[in-house]
């Protein structure tokens, strides 16, 4: 399957860079367009992706089948399709949209009947190739085109195929939450200067402690092992660990961490109007 990216911004050029890297999708067959041009430019020349000068043009080259990919803006997402409506349905293209708060139901609005639309929620890690994305297909796509979308973003890290309803909770736990996880490293940092610690070298220490936590925790989760269970590994009766857990949770440690997925959530929810 050919496919075209709308748009050469930092997530799309993150995810042309997996994709051809991994040859998920032959360069080739691999085209950009920019409203800029500069970003496309610089792109094309560090991959060999093809850069076009017109969104129309990339329609017309992915070909009938193909997937155009929506890497712009929500608001810009309405001026976009308009002029490619009728060619869209014309070729068949199957849309792939990233659009955070731009629901299935919002693109079909902009789209003729019965076109195939995937929504895409990516998120920041995909430009280290260890992004997590959550990947939702119309009543007009098929199983292959989902599955061909999935294995898109598997190339720059993990992908998983969740009903739309399910978006705005995990627009928190995945989308959002690398700020939450910068900040605590931040804070950990902050702990470690206190004590003496250059800030360098501190943040450098908190960000591999978290990396390690984050791989422990996938690695064992497949043997039944859960979050709280290593929490237990660590924690020795009356040591320093458990110390230190019991005057976070007393500061509100976890129900804050709670408070901030929920208000995601809700203001997710009033963006999107659901």
């Amino acid at each position: 399957m050919r496919v075209g990216f709308i748009g050469a911004g930092n997530m799309a050029s993150a995810i042309v860079r997996g994709v051809v890297a991994a040859g998920a999708v032959a360069v080739e067959d691999l085209a950009v367009t920019s409203a800029h041009g500069h970003s496309a430019q610089s792109l094309a020349r560090e991959t060999g992706v093809d850069v076009l000068g017109s969104n129309e043009e990339l329609v017309e080259a992915v070909g009938p089948g193909g997937a155009v990919v929506l890497a712009v803006k929500p608001h810009m997402i309405p001026g976009v399709l308009a002029p490619l409506r009728d060619l869209l349905e014309e070729y068949g293209s199957l849309v792939v949209s990233l659009a955070a708060g731009t629901s299935l139901a919002d693109l079909a609005d902009l789209l003729a009947p019965g076109q195939a639309v995937v929504r895409v929620m990516p998120n920041v890690n995909a430009q280290i190739g260890a992004g997590m994305a959550a990947v939702c297909g119309n009543d007009e796509t098929t199983d292959e085109q989902v599955d061909a979308v999935v294995g898109l973003f598997e190339s720059v890290g993990s992908a998983l195929v969740l009903p739309e309803r399910d978006f705005p909770a995990y627009t928190a736990v995945a989308g959002s939450s690398p700020a939450f996880v910068f900040t605590f490293i931040e804070a950990l940092a902050r702990g470690g200067v206190r004590n003496g610690l250059p800030k360098a070298q501190a943040v450098r220490i908190a960000a591999h402690a978290v990396l390690g936590s984050a791989r422990l925790v996938l690695e064992r989760a497949g043997d039944g092992v859960t979050p709280a269970d290593l929490v237990d590994t660590v924690c020795s009766p009356g040591g320093t660990t458990v110390a230190g857990l019991v005057a976070m949770e007393e500061a509100g440690f976890s129900p804050a961490v709670v408070r901030g997925v929920q208000a995601t959530v809700d203001r997710d929810r009033e963006l999107s109007g659901s």
